[in-house]
């Protein structure tokens, strides 16, 4: 199915990502959910997505489109205050090297993050990246 995840001690099993979300930047595999999970429990943030998008040197990049709470600081100001928390959080290839901001994310009816509407924004319609398992 292209889940990744661990087993604990205990043999319970945790899916922590999807394998078609994995960014490969410079020969790295990336997992964008500790970063997602990172973004989401910081208190500006109300939602976040975070993804890859084309480098012309690295092949893929990390991009994060983030959902500000109402009434957060100026996006420019927020920007640097969510870079530099990643930045003490995360080793330095899986931070984001820009954030967007939106008003909302795009979500099916069942909640869940449809990645696919703002990742083709950024590598064009139907041209996402083909991930081979």
């Amino acid at each position: 199915m292209g889940d990744v995840g661990y087993l604990d001690e205990d043999g319970f099993l945790y899916l922590t990502d999807r394998k078609a979300f994995m960014i490969i930047s410079g020969g790295v595999n990336i997992y964008p959910q500790e970063c997602e999970d990172l973004l989401i429990s910081h208190p500006k943030v109300f939602d976040a997505a975070v993804f890859g998008v084309p480098n012309q040197d690295l092949g893929e990049e990390v991009k994060a489109v983030v959902q500000p709470v109402e009434n957060s600081t100026p996006k420019e100001d927020l920007a640097g205050e969510l870079l530099e928390y990643l930045h003490a959080n995360l080793s330095r290839q899986k931070v984001p090297r820009s954030i967007d901001f939106v008003t909302e994310l795009p979500r099916l009816p069942t909640g869940k993050l449809y990645k696919r509407v703002l990742r083709d924004k950024y590598w064009g319609e139907g041209k996402s990246r083909i991930v081979q398992e």
